[in-house]
């Protein structure tokens, strides 16, 4: 064995409590010689529940970003009907890129807007020249894929790696919306 005083295996952590074994008083006989030994004698122990462990950590940050998606009560929203909920006020800066698509009896048009800025990134078109005079159809599903790879295409040419699409309150995503948003999606778009 050395000639330093170790913890023997025995002991318990460090980390849960610290032992006073080596600490002593002036008025005691040191047991070491390092400058613990001037210090009185104290009894420590730390709780390891409340230092910040990953776990809490993420739990906190989960508890905010779900706080943050929180929506108004129905008495707070009749106060003030024209203030705008927090989830309207910020949701324009934490998806700033928004997919609009409309069909037509005869054409599909589709774009990607800047929620801030209003400034079109992409757009594409079955109505454009090039795609009017190539395609047999300008509404069916082929166009539809036509449609969506120009837009990720474009939008990737414009770095930008991630759009939001809102449906409409009744409109279901399914037909010719669905195999854009696929399209969009299987070329390197995420939704968000």
């Amino acid at each position: 064995m050395s000639a330093c005083n170790c913890i023997s295996s025995t002991q318990p952590p460090i980390s849960s409590t610290v032992s006073s074994k080596f600490i002593s008083t002036k008025n005691e006989n040191p047991t070491s010689l390092s400058w613990s030994s001037s210090l009185p004698k104290l009894n420590l122990s730390v709780s390891t529940s409340s230092l910040p462990s990953p776990l809490n950590l993420l739990h906190k940050q989960s508890f905010i970003v779900e706080a943050a998606w929180t929506r108004r009560s129905r008495s707070e929203a009749a106060k003030k009907p024209n203030r705008k909920s927090w989830k309207q006020r910020t949701d324009m800066y934490m998806r700033p890129f928004l997919l609009n698509v409309f069909f037509s009896k005869r054409f599909i048009h589709a774009k990607v807007m800047h929620r801030g800025t209003s400034k079109v990134i992409s757009v594409a078109t079955t109505n454009a020249k090039d795609l009017r005079n190539t395609l047999p159809s300008l509404t069916d599903n082929s166009a539809c894929r036509v449609i969506g790879k120009l837009i990720a295409e474009r939008s990737k040419e414009a770095d930008v790696f991630a759009i939001a699409y809102e449906p409409d309150k009744n409109q279901r995503i399914e037909g010719r919306l669905a195999i854009i948003l696929d399209t969009i999606q299987e070329n390197g778009i995420i939704f968000v």
